[in-house]
């Protein structure tokens, strides 16, 4: 895990991807994703082995037996789309309550998952979280906390999950199993941290400055994983 200061407080990037707020006993996750491989076989697209949704939970389970938080936040995208929410088995429903109980769990609106969420999943469903720290999905006024974008660093033939971190955004890395990646050298970043850092996922946690300004195409936003 790596510590590090953000709109004024002290936040901990940990190897998983998750953030947590120690001082709010808050975990926050980015991009579960959950039920993609529902979601591409419902659509004709390529089959993957439908495990995305307990791998991710029980990931997320972990998290939430090692440090107990008072409150989870997703932010956005929990599920691959809307009928994702709907389509979940049994017992993925049933860890998604067992996880929930004592806590406050709040599922952020993301471009996957729009609307609010059915009363036999646990937690309540918001647009956004206000505050001196704003959570949102996409990056907007800061400071603010958001995912979206999937951040990776590619490096020594190896790509790394990363949070991305500057003045005024801290991104999240996408949390689900079966979630792509957009390289930090992508200019979409620059436009959002002109200056900042990748703390990458690894073993041991590492950080890398964003790229220089020269590497940016100006004008082209590319599409963003999701």
């Amino acid at each position: 895990m790596a510590e590090l200061r953000f709109g004024g407080a002290t936040l901990i990037a940990r190897r998983s991807g998750a953030l947590w707020w120690p001082e709010r006993r808050m975990l926050v996750v980015a991009d579960l994703h959950l039920g993609r491989a529902e979601r591409y076989a419902r659509r004709g697209g390529p089959l993957l082995p439908p495990w995305d949704v307990t791998d991710t939970l029980h990931r997320l389970a972990a998290e939430i037996a090692a440090l107990d938080p008072a409150q989870l936040v997703s932010l956005g995208d929990g599920f691959d789309d809307d009928l994702a929410a709907e389509a979940l088995d049994p017992a993925a429903r049933q860890l998604l309550w067992q996880l929930a109980q004592g806590r406050d769990w709040l599922w952020l609106a993301g471009n996957h998952d729009r609307r609010p969420l059915s009363d036999d999943l646990p937690g309540r469903w918001a647009p956004e979280l206000p505050g001196p720290i704003a959570f949102r999905h996409e990056a907007g006024p800061g400071p603010d906390v958001s995912g979206h974008m999937h951040p990776v660093v590619s490096l020594a033939g190896q790509r790394w999950r990363c949070f991305v971190l500057g003045a005024d955004h801290l991104i999240l890395p996408a949390f689900g199993s079966y979630t792509g990646g957009l390289d930090i050298r992508d200019p979409a970043f620059r436009r959002l941290v002109p200056q900042g850092r990748a703390i990458c996922c690894s073993q041991a946690m590492f950080t890398v400055p964003l790229p220089a300004a020269t590497a940016a195409r100006a004008g082209v936003r590319p599409p963003v994983p999701g």
